[in-house]
């Protein structure tokens, strides 16, 4: 189990996580026709979609904030020390935040403004109306959108970093104990349930790096645990035992996330008790569900190819345009009142055009590259032929 390349890398996860974005982009394709209220919606919803993407819904973050986590730490690993490792994770997430949040978010916030009566156009929106603090036509400003991702990634990168500095990480005695018997399965979804459902009716459930306490005591725990599993690979054989349990207690708090969302739809809120057997249910799958989905990308992805590099480095760069591509195509599409499969498939095909145009001209042009999330060209020949060199997979 658990075999490495050459590089130290696990391959299987390199493939988990192309595929977890992969996953990303369709489901943001999905909440343009789902239900849920989403930065652009069509006029007509479709209640069908409610299951599968009540399926993937608990799971998705947690398992790219574990799998962050492992790469990561053997990011850390191969260091030359705390401070070197701090100044890359900075040049390799923040820039490329910094270039989002002036290019990017920008059209999205526009389209959102524009749908709410905003009378001027893009220039005036990007130049005077944009930067400001505060509501502005229903919406507020500054936002992170999509972004908010690479902004906890780097706090929970910061986290952890000092924590190994200063020692304080899980060590192999608690490796060791988490991995006897069935407590890798169960002490995990019992701690943050318990954390989760001991803030549920106290704070609000509202994004933001100093206000999203119900996702940080889920997704920091989940990113941990990639740290520590990169550690201390012997975890792996306890994953490997407990897997088909792991994936029998996703199926069944699955069960109770979608019967909970079929039942409670849009916007409407379920009662106390239900809340408090979704919420537990909805930590239960992504612990789960990530364990199962790591053993299986152990055992059977674990292998190199030739296309890994090149979809691995482009991760990062799909996951900053592909958002504002899916509005502003919706935005301009959905008045021609198509069909949902005509639209879907003109989002899905604009979209992945879109992702390919970004990352091909952002890769061959020097400048670009660390704006998207690149390496240097000066190392990147070196680079695809040993592993991706995307901030988000490396």
């Amino acid at each position: 189990m658990a075999i490495q390349g050459e590089s130290g890398r696990h391959y299987g996860l390199d493939w988990l996580r192309i595929a977890a974005f992969g996953l990303l982009i369709l489901y943001h394709i999905g909440m343009v026709f789902a239900p849920w209220h989403w930065v652009i919606d069509t006029a007509k919803s479709y209640p069908a979609l409610i299951p599968p993407m009540a399926a993937v819904t608990p799971w998705r973050l947690a398992l790219l904030f574990a799998v962050s986590g492992y790469a990561s730490q053997k990011l850390f690993a191969r260091s030359a020390g705390p401070r070197a490792f701090v100044r890359s994770r900075n040049r390799r997430l923040l820039v490329p935040l910094a270039f989002g949040m002036a290019v990017l978010v920008p059209v999205e916030m526009y389209v959102q403004v524009a749908e709410r009566g905003y009378p001027h156009d893009y220039w005036t929106f990007w130049t005077r109306d944009y930067w400001r603090v505060g509501e502005f036509h229903d919406r507020m400003f500054p936002s992170w959108e999509h972004l908010w991702f690479v902004v906890y990634l780097w706090a929970y990168t910061m986290v952890a970093t000092a924590l190994a500095a200063a020692g304080r990480l899980p060590g192999k005695a608690f490796a060791r104990w988490l991995g006897e018997g069935s407590r890798l399965l169960w002490t995990p979804i019992a701690a943050m349930g318990a954390m989760r459902l001991s803030i549920l009716f106290v704070l609000p459930e509202q994004q933001g790096l100093f206000t999203d306490w119900p996702g940080h005591v889920v997704y920091f725990p989940m990113f941990l645990f990639g740290f520590v599993l990169a550690a201390h690979p012997a975890l792996w054989k306890a994953i490997g035992r407990r897997w088909r349990q792991a994936l029998a207690v996703a199926a069944l708090a699955g069960a109770v996330v979608i019967a909970v969302e079929m039942q409670y739809q849009a916007e409407a809120v379920p009662p106390h008790l239900v809340m408090i057997a979704d919420r537990f249910s909805r930590v239960a799958m992504g612990w789960a569900m990530t364990l199962a989905l790591f053993h299986l990308a152990d055992r059977y992805g674990n292998r190199d190819h030739k296309w890994r590099a090149t979809l691995g480095e482009a991760v990062f760069p799909f996951y900053l345009i592909h958002h504002m591509a899916i509005v502003l195509i919706a935005w301009h599409t959905l008045t021609l009142r198509l069909n949902a499969w005509t639209e879907f498939a003109i989002l899905l095909g604009g979209t992945a055009l879109a992702c390919a145009v970004f990352y091909l001209v952002g890769r061959s042009v020097p400048w670009l590259r660390p704006l998207i999330g690149l390496r240097p060209a000066q190392s990147s020949s070196a680079i695809r032929t040993r592993r991706p060199s995307s901030a988000l997979v490396n």
